[in-house]
């Protein structure tokens, strides 16, 4: 078995590059969720504490399959640790032998924004120049970066509450974006925004963007609501908006559209992907990709990451399948 560690993953996006390899995985996504009905699909595990949450993301077709184990306890930075991290396996569906174990904290971060730039190509105006971003937590520079690469973006409004947080952003995207503008409210970063980005991370029913926030035409990704009880829109706004979710027996209880149970969604993304359904379908439509991540995004990433490994060589095998010359005889070659 194949492991991939995060000294591999920062060695791996070196090699091929970040910029490339977001685009490699917007492609991966792609191809996956135009693939929709070969795979077996089902919502997250998740296991809830008052503090967080730990989940496992399952997902396979007939040749793979692959999850993920994932937390996510906001409280976790006053502690100097992370709010998400997490570890994905895939194995061979033909003999149930794992291929590959991998880190995917930095891997859950480029999957979710390769997903935003997937439900962006088909649901943001092709001009989109301007991006506000509310929430400058260790999402939002991948999520610009991964946008930049379907949107023509020439500014960046950025808002967070955390100074300190702002402030990473902006030493962090020096040089690989146009502009960046800092703002000292929400309402202030979506601004004449084209293209916007809610990606905070309180365990709470937010309101944090409303429809007098939100010129006509603005497509919007909602990626900060993830869970039960975790909403960052104003409800009425959903009565507004073009509205496309992952999966929806899952976003129906983690997403923005778990405060109105009986709106209407336009579409699951793999609809809009394989042709089923329109996208954007005018300038002036407000969409919405009410997005909490889902475990098919995780196989394209680990499907990815084993394909890169071998090619660029990258990783080292573990020994943790016993190798037997008798099969049946499990207990002799431990004794």
């Amino acid at each position: 078995m194949k492991l991939i560690t995060t000294a591999d993953m920062r060695q791996l996006i070196k090699r091929v590059g970040l910029e490339h390899f977001n685009k490699l995985l917007l492609e991966a996504l792609q191809q996956d969720f135009s693939r929709w009905h070969e795979f077996q699909l089902s919502p997250r595990h998740a296991t809830h504490y008052p503090h967080g949450v730990i989940e496992l993301m399952p997902c396979a077709d007939d040749r793979l399959y692959a999850y993920k184990y994932v937390n996510g306890h906001p409280r976790n930075t006053k502690q100097g640790k992370l709010c998400v991290v997490a570890v994905g396996m895939l194995a061979e569906v033909d003999t149930g032998y794992p291929l590959l174990m991998c880190e995917m904290t930095w891997l859950t971060a480029l999957r979710t924004a390769a997903t935003a730039a997937l439900g962006a190509h088909y649901l943001a105006r092709r001009e989109s120049e301007v991006l506000g971003i509310i929430g400058c937590g260790a999402q939002s520079e991948f999520q610009v970066l991964a946008l930049a690469g379907v949107c023509p973006l020439k500014a960046i409004r950025y808002y967070d509450l955390d100074g300190a947080a702002m402030a990473k952003f902006a030493r962090n995207l020096s040089g690989r974006v146009p502009q960046l503008i800092a703002c000292k409210s929400g309402a202030e970063a979506v601004q004449d925004a084209d293209l916007i980005v809610t990606a905070t991370a309180a365990k709470c029913q937010d309101r944090i963007l409303n429809r007098s926030m939100i010129a006509p035409g603005t497509h919007i990704h909602a990626m900060g609501g993830d869970c039960p009880g975790k909403t960052e829109l104003d409800p009425a706004l959903l009565d507004q908006v073009k509205i496309v979710v992952e999966y929806q027996e899952q976003s129906m209880h983690e997403g923005e559209v778990q405060n109105r149970p009986d709106v209407t969604i336009h579409a699951e993304l793999w609809e809009i992907v394989s042709g089923q359904r329109p996208g954007r379908e005018n300038d002036h439509e407000l969409t919405l990709f009410d997005s909490v991540g889902f475990a098919l995004e995780d196989y394209t990433a680990l499907r990815l990451v084993n394909r890169l490994a071998e090619e660029h060589g990258i990783g080292s095998e573990s020994a943790m399948i016993p190798v037997l010359d008798d099969p049946k005889d499990l207990f002799g070659g431990l004794v």
